[in-house]
């Protein structure tokens, strides 16, 4: 028999003075926020924590939240009472079903993990990542964070998608963070950044970056390859089939590709199999 359901305790009324202020912050930041990263929470499980990372995200000057599939379901109550004034955040934020939705329009991809993945991926601190992100959007690109789920993080999949994998050099013996002190890190960083980075990257690749590439059309190439290597028998045996599909998209997303290259690549497969993807759709 489950336990009975608990009432919520009652919270005082935020502060009106707080949340004139933030009110006044996301009006001052939002109103040139195109060349902001996305804040992306896969999965949070407490409304408070949302709250609070809204809070942490406004701080630093950002006002872009997207939540996937929360799991205390959205408006929520207690994520406005830890806002603290920054409910502008939470009343913009777009709510997804599922990850790839979320990822959709954007170009370049970050995820922060607490632990190794056997991927090979470009991994960085978080300092190198906010100097990184800020690289991408002076070149057009559309950046998303991806903070995961409070108790278990991301899992691989998610990380499979990801262009950089970001990591805090915390204790190794007490690296834990709680969500908004995850999501105020690199948000600090990012606002350092900004503020401070005179010199560009170190290494670049020449020629013109080209025009950005969205994940869906990065999910279009995945699927157009998968599709024909299946068709060929190559994910054998079948049970490593997910990790050999995991493998091949980080290999690709290694590449840093552009829009016409991902074109090129699934050209590429319809002259070697005839298949066109685009045409088998309804």
């Amino acid at each position: 028999m489950p336990p009975p359901e608990r009432a919520a305790k009652k919270r005082p009324p935020r502060s009106r003075k707080a949340g004139k202020a933030g009110a006044e912050a996301f009006a001052a930041e939002g109103a040139d926020a195109s060349g902001q990263p996305v804040i992306i929470l896969d999965h949070p499980q407490l409304g408070e924590n949302i709250g609070f990372a809204a809070r942490a995200m406004l701080n630093c000057g950002l006002v872009h939240l997207r939540l996937v599939a929360p799991r205390a379901g959205w408006p929520n109550e207690r994520a406005v009472a830890a806002a603290a004034g920054a409910t502008n955040v939470l009343d913009a934020a777009a709510v997804h079903k599922e990850m790839s939705a979320a990822l959709g329009d954007l170009s370049r991809i970050y995820v922060t993990t607490a632990r190794p993945r056997d991927m090979r991926k470009p991994v960085m601190d978080v300092r190198s990542a906010a100097a990184d992100m800020v690289a991408a959007v002076k070149a057009g690109a559309d950046v998303g964070v991806i903070f995961g789920r409070e108790r278990t993080g991301l899992d691989n999949e998610v990380v499979s998608r990801a262009d950089v994998i970001v990591e805090v050099p915390l204790n190794p013996e007490f690296s834990s963070l709680n969500l908004a002190q995850a999501v105020l890190l690199v948000a600090y960083e990012w606002r350092m950044a900004m503020v401070g980075i005179d010199d560009e990257p170190g290494e670049r690749l020449g020629g013109a970056p080209g025009e950005a590439v969205r994940q869906e059309e990065i999910a279009q190439l995945f699927t157009h390859l998968e599709g024909a290597l299946d068709t060929a028998g190559y994910f054998f045996p079948p049970e490593k089939a997910p990790r050999m599909k995991r493998n091949l998209r980080t290999l690709l997303l290694r590449g840093g590709l552009n829009a016409q290259e991902v074109r090129s690549l699934r050209g590429v497969i319809k002259a070697l199999t005839g298949v066109d993807e685009d045409k088998k759709k309804p």
